[in-house]
């Protein structure tokens, strides 16, 4: 790998009144490199990011990159002005010749290209705007939070294409397993300064932790330091006072020093109560079925739920999972079977959509517009668990400061959102806590925080996640819903429930939305995909999928031999014409694995079931 630099950040400063986010910051950034950044919310992650993206410009300082090198960035809010569909968003800017990569990506991603933007919903339109930086394949990959909005399978589909990629990459994200996958290093931003880390993800928080320690020992010896010297001044100086001014100024600067070392941020001061104890039974659900329409949400489910249980609600996107939870907890009702519910349930709700926020309120008037936690006839303190708290000090509790408070929601962020629903939620007494996606846009360190204190919750959790490391960590039993109405509870969190069903439910998934096949292409009915007994739960999961996998590398291979055939496409775009070269080779060598891969496992079926008749 050349070791060039692929983009330069020199003495970069930047800041929006008050102390700046970063001051003359330096970064250096190699092709081929994987790197996650890390650092609080409201750090300044997104803004670094658009910093080297190129779409924000420092007050101070320098960004270089060589000519011809293209940084591709996630926008949060894409625009699809003019565009007729999500497809079409996708596609734009690319050579026709490059279109399968829109066709692949979305494929990977679960998305209806042909949905019209104003159709899509916030989640499809983020997935679109992946999809469109994956299809142009750029130099440099900016990914801030890419895992939002995908469910488990286009997630592992996702850290895969990355960890094939030959980009340069940064990412941020709070998803701990996703990071394990991918990240050669880590980018710390803490309090304006950027510090880097070789290596993967695992070492990182040790790393921190030594960092904050040694940070702490040197104010510790600084202030004693300072102590010494001023005792110094007050005791020695009036017999000594003209030969001892260079001593007192040394002093001013060791007091100057510390004033401007910034220290730790704190932690958001998040604790659950139970309220009223709710019967051993939380809630019962017997053969219960669902069904809008043609489609069977839920078939003849049943579980226990008892006082304690933390129950983790994973699957596909739109497979149904909220509509599980409405069901569990008296929201929706079912079409047949029976849900009972303990004594004295107390129900609150974090909603994925920050629904429970109005976006033109202040922070205040979210707290105080709430006639359960306002404290009657005091518009300026909230009950918080059956104790009167002014507003300002709880909202420091989760580390907003006062200049915020009077601020309207929607200039928050998205973890000073989901920061300020918490708030709400933990101020409520409840014995039942339903969190719907409550993984968004944390960050690390207040994930664990959350942890924790779920950890010490003695009421109910009902959790729908697609965030692995966090299921891992919380869960006591985790109900998997496959599509087609099954959904199956297993015992402990994600990878107890991979080590129960032998596999990743990857396969379970309901069939991704696929693209047309060129004309005339008869479907691959004579490869054998049943599950033969000589196969593990692996291998048959492979042995079904390959079929399709082929198929797609024989279109794309068709695509890419098509777009070279141009005779003059080296002349008009050279560049596009290596990249088209690279990647026929690529999908031909990808096929003839792929077919050998079928044939060995095929054989090996096929040879398990003759031993079986015999």
């Amino acid at each position: 790998m050349s070791r060039a630099p692929l983009l330069q950040l020199t003495g970069v400063t930047l800041g929006f009144g008050g102390r700046p986010l970063f001051d003359a910051l330096d970064l250096t950034l190699h092709p081929g490199e994987r790197l996650a950044l890390i650092g609080r919310n409201g750090a300044g992650k997104s803004t670094l990011m658009r910093v080297i993206a190129g779409l924000l410009e420092p007050d101070a300082g320098r960004r270089a990159m060589p000519p011809g090198t293209v940084a591709g960035y996630l926008e949060q809010e894409p625009d699809f002005t003019g565009f007729a569909s999500l497809g079409a968003y996708a596609a734009a800017g690319l050579a026709p010749g490059e279109a399968w990569r829109v066709e692949r990506a979305g494929e990977g991603l679960h998305l209806a290209l042909d949905r019209p933007p104003e159709a899509a919903s916030g989640g499809e339109r983020r997935r679109a705007a992946l999809v469109r930086l994956l299809a142009g394949a750029p130099d440099l990959m900016l990914l801030d939070e890419p895992t939002n909005h995908l469910d488990i399978a286009a997630i592992a589909w996702l850290e895969a294409e990355l960890a094939r990629s030959r980009a340069a990459i940064v990412l941020i994200s709070h998803d701990r397993a996703f990071l394990h996958g991918l990240a050669q290093g880590v980018l710390w931003l803490d309090r304006g300064e950027l510090r880097r880390r070789d290596g993967g993800f695992d070492g990182f928080e040790a790393w921190r932790e030594q960092v904050w320690e040694a940070e702490a020992t040197a104010r510790y010896k600084l202030d004693r330091k300072i102590r010494a010297e001023a005792r110094w001044a007050v005791e020695g100086i009036s017999a000594r006072r003209r030969r001892n001014q260079g001593r007192l100024r040394a002093l001013a600067d060791l007091r100057a020093e510390r004033a401007a070392m910034v220290g730790r941020p704190g932690t958001a001061a998040l604790a659950l109560s139970d309220g009223a104890r709710s019967g051993k039974r939380a809630i019962e659900a017997d053969g219960i079925a669902k069904r809008f329409g043609d489609t069977q949400v839920i078939a003849d489910f049943s579980i226990r739920i008892l006082r304690g249980d933390r129950i983790a609600i994973v699957g596909p996107n739109g497979v149904g999972k909220t509509t599980l939870v409405r069901l569990l907890t008296g929201e929706l009702a079912p079409d047949r079977g029976q849900v009972r519910h303990g004594t004295g349930l107390e129900v609150a709700v974090f909603d994925q959509n920050r629904a429970a926020l109005d976006p033109e309120a202040t922070l205040w008037e979210s707290l105080t517009g709430d006639p359960a936690m306002r404290l009657p006839g005091r518009a300026d303190q909230v009950m918080v668990r059956g104790q009167p708290r002014h507003v300002v000090a709880y909202l420091k509790d989760f580390l907003f400061d006062e200049a915020q408070a009077r601020a309207p929601v929607r200039s928050l962020s998205g973890g000073e959102k989901a920061r300020l629903l918490l708030a709400r939620i933990m101020a409520r007494e409840s014995n039942l806590l339903v969190l719907d996606e409550p993984t968004n846009d944390l960050d690390i360190e207040t994930l664990d925080l959350l942890q924790e204190v779920l950890d010490g919750y003695p009421g109910t959790v009902l959790l729908v996640s697609h965030d692995r490391d966090f299921i891992d960590r919380v869960a006591t039993a985790t109900v998997l819903m496959e599509g087609q109405g099954r959904a199956v509870a297993y015992a402990g969190g994600w990878t107890d429930m991979v080590a129960q069903r032998g596999a990743p439910p990857l396969g379970a998934d309901p069939e991704p939305v696929r693209t047309a096949k060129p004309a005339g292409r008869a479907p691959r009915e004579s490869r054998p995909t049943r599950r033969a007994t000589g196969l593990t739960l692996p291998e048959a999961d492979r042995l079904k999928k390959l079929p399709d996998a082929i198929d797609r590398l024989e279109t794309e291979i068709a695509k890419l031999e098509q777009a070279l055939s141009d005779p003059g496409l080296y002349g008009r775009a050279p560049e596009t014409f290596g990249r088209a070269s690279a990647a026929l080779a690529d999908r031909r060598r990808a096929l003839t694995e792929a077919e050998e891969e079928w044939l060995l496992l095929a054989e090996k079926a096929e040879a398990a079931g003759d031993a079986t008749a015999q």
